[in-house]
């Protein structure tokens, strides 16, 4: 006997063993019951999530002979024909490989012929969206006018492809994603009619790498027993699927938030030599360090056991909600560029350890300035008010009294810079409105006005993706509105990176240079 995969064996047969899209099989039960079956149905949702099922169970309830609560019996001759996919009034198209005009044409043409022994003519078309134009516009004249033994059950995962015209004929049913609860238990129901044996924080594991998909899970499931002849435990999934030990995971991410680079560079190499997928190793790092952000904020995870969890709070007691979510943004971003290099281990190293040096450069940084910032802020005015005393004293030509004090405004700095008085507050306001988003992306950044509506704003990361998500519209938008309000006056917000700044200083003269090419004399006096 041929072996049949666990995902088709286990296939849902009727609409109450489907998991986790109830809001959508009653509905469907309700319409089969009151005979108000639509003429033509959209079904949306990711990879895995019952979709195609559905659309199964839904041809064969309309046509039962002998319906139940609105589903199907799966005894009559009908429902086994149907089954087994030998009656023609049920057609199951994959629009991915038959997606020419031609192919819709020919249902076009089959539709206007009775059915030879069901009630309706059912037609599936999975991965709709592939259609091309010319195909959705032989499907259209069908849809807008179906005969009424016809039903039309659309399936695709990217809606957004659909033309209007296509989407406004269809009753729209949107599958969620499946909760990883809801994946455990249906997993634990097909290990018993399989007699596999699995541990609970194994399922979980699955669950989890599943992403909400259910048949991603069972198609994991039976990697792991034609693996495994036993006991299968977490460990073992974990195997399977390339994805490093929580132990060595911890180990990694304590490093980077110790700023350890030795140890960083023993537990990657170590990782690296067994073979462990780097994509996959680095998904796994930024997960965990996600699973400590959560613990930090929630005290709650769900995987993980005590033994784990007293792992987590280690590390989270070492750092600070704002560096986690630099840290996910950052290894994120290399995740990316990883994806389109040829030399995956090389970027793959450098960037771990950039992300460690970072760390240990901002723990000096922040200590620097948390012992040094109340003075600087206080004594800034007094330090401007001073300088500009000075040189009023100094020079007793008014011109160039005029240029110094108007160089000095503009820049709204003394002789010795520094930031905006106000611009802590800009970005403690952010941080207390929640916008973690953009309060980690301004930590260490400077500002200055370089006039009476702009405000230049130099950010001390330099990466790319810090300064595209401050220059998004909405976040942008949002810390000129707070801006604004601090300075009392309308202003806009430019963003340069530090790198920039220093360029741009070269070309500007600074007030000292401005001062000695002066033709008169100027002597700065200390007291």
């Amino acid at each position: 006997m041929s072996y049949t995969a666990l995902y088709r064996k286990f296939r849902p047969s009727t609409f109450s063993e489907m998991v986790g899209q109830e809001h959508i099989t009653d509905t469907l039960r309700k319409q089969v019951i009151a005979g108000r079956v639509g003429h033509a149905y959209l079904f949306n949702g990711g990879r895995g999530t019952g979709k195609t099922s559905a659309a199964k169970i839904l041809a064969r309830a309309v046509n039962c002979l002998n319906p139940h609560d609105g589903e199907p019996c799966n005894e009559c001759e009908i429902c086994k024909a149907i089954l087994s996919g030998s009656l023609t009034d049920v057609v199951e198209m994959d629009a991915a490989s038959n997606n020419s005009v031609e192919d819709i044409r020919s249902i076009r043409d089959e539709v206007n012929f009775l059915p030879t022994r069901a009630k309706y003519r059912v037609y599936i078309i999975d991965e709709v969206h592939m259609l091309s134009t010319g195909a959705f516009n032989a499907l259209l004249k069908t849809l807008e006018e179906p005969p009424e033994h016809v039903k039309f059950i659309l399936a695709t995962t990217e809606p957004q492809k659909l033309p209007a015209t296509i989407l406004s004929r269809c009753q729209r049913f949107d599958f969620k994603r499946i909760s990883n609860e809801d994946i455990q238990k249906r997993l634990k129901i097909i290990c018993k009619e399989s007699n596999i044996e699995i541990t609970d924080e194994a399922l979980k594991i699955i669950a989890v790498l599943s992403e909400g998909a259910m048949r991603d899970a069972i198609s994991i499931l039976e990697r792991c027993t034609g693996e495994q002849k036993g006991l299968i435990d977490e460990n073992v999934v974990r195997d399977l699927v390339g994805i490093p030990r929580t132990t060595q995971i911890h180990s990694i991410v304590k490093s980077i938030i110790e700023h350890n680079v030795d140890e960083l560079i023993k537990n990657t190499n170590n990782i690296i030599n067994e073979g462990k997928d780097i994509d996959n190793f680095l998904w796994e790092i930024i997960k965990y360090i996600k699973d400590v952000l959560v613990y930090k904020s929630s005290k709650k995870l769900e995987i993980y056991n005590n033994d784990e969890k007293q792992q987590i709070n280690e590390i989270a007691e070492k750092t600070s909600k704002e560096k986690l979510l630099q840290l996910i943004y950052e290894l994120s971003e290399l995740a990316n560029k990883i994806k389109w290099s040829s030399q995956k281990t090389i970027m793959f190293e450098a960037g771990m350890m950039k992300a460690t040096m970072e760390v240990n450069l901002e723990n000096e940084n922040t200590n620097h300035v948390n012992g040094n910032n109340n003075i600087s802020l206080s004594t800034n005015k007094a330090v401007e008010n001073k300088t500009i005393e000075k040189v009023n004293e100094a020079v007793e030509n008014k011109s160039a009294q005029k240029i110094v004090k108007d160089e000095i405004k503009k820049n709204k700095v003394g002789l010795t810079g520094g930031n905006l008085t106000y611009w802590n507050n800009v970005i403690n306001k952010i941080k207390e409105n929640g916008k973690m988003g953009i309060y980690v992306n301004l930590i260490g950044s400077t500002a200055r006005e370089v006039n009476d509506m702009t405000i230049e704003v130099t950010i001390a990361n330099q990466n790319s993706f810090a300064k595209n998500i401050l220059e998004s519209h909405e976040n942008k938008a949002e810390i000129e509105k707070i801006a604004s309000i601090e300075a009392g006056k309308t202003m806009n917000i430019k963003f340069v990176s530090s790198e920039d700044k220093k360029k741009a200083d070269l070309k500007n003269n600074s007030i000292e240079n401005m001062i000695n090419n002066l033709d008169i004399p100027i002597n700065i006096i200390d007291e």
